[in-house]
Order: structure tokens, then C-alpha cells, then sequence
């Protein structure tokens, strides 16, 4: 069976983070920038694993255990917020949602 170098992790992951930075930085819709947001967590689980796999450590596996955690909970309240937010002003457009601003 053959097995796949650690770069080729790397750089799957490094082009799933880019993406998802893209989406953060160039998109106006909240839930674009929560899914943005996503790519880049699932980027640093890949390098995590990758990481783990390449070392024989199980470390990265705890790690990324945990980044789901975060990101489930992430995606849970951030999706909350929004739903009230667009109840009250009928948008989740990031650059008109300046309420926590002051």
C-alpha cells in the first residue's frame, strides 16, 4: 500500500486555509465568513493529522478532537446569533452589522 508523503498533506491543507481566508476577507455574508472560518479550522485538523501520522504521536489526534469541539460550538452560537440578529434587522451583511461596535 502506498503511502502519502507529508507534503502533499501540507499542501492540500495550506490550499483549504487559503480558501477559507479568501472567504473570510473578501465576502459580505456572515454565514460565507462562518463556512470560511470552517475551511480554515478543517485546514489545521489535516495538518494536525498529517503531523500525527508522519511522527506516529497521537497528539494531533487529541488536538483535532478538540478543534471539532470548538468548531461545533463555534458553529452552534454563531449560527444563534445570527438568527436573532437577521430576526431584528433582516440582514447578516458583515459590513452593516456594526452594533458591537460601540
Amino acid at each position: 500500500m502506498a503511502t502519502v508523503p507529508l507534503a502533499h498533506y501540507l499542501v492540500l491543507a495550506s490550499a483549504l486555509f487559503s480558501v477559507g481566508l479568501a472567504a473570510v476577507l473578501v465576502r459580505r455574508s456572515a454565514l460565507v465568513v462562518f463556512m470560511g472560518v470552517e475551511l480554515m479550522l478543517n485546514a489545521a485538523n489535516l495538518t494536525f493529522l498529517a503531523f500525527s501520522r508522519a511522527h506516529s504521536a497521537m497528539e494531533g489526534h487529541a488536538i483535532a478532537f478538540f478543534v471539532i469541539a470548538v468548531a461545533a460550538a463555534e458553529a452552534a452560537i454563531g449560527l444563534a446569533i445570527f438568527i436573532a440578529v437577521f430576526r431584528t434587522r433582516k440582514t447578516v451583511n458583515v459590513d452593516e452589522l456594526d452594533a458591537l461596535k460601540y
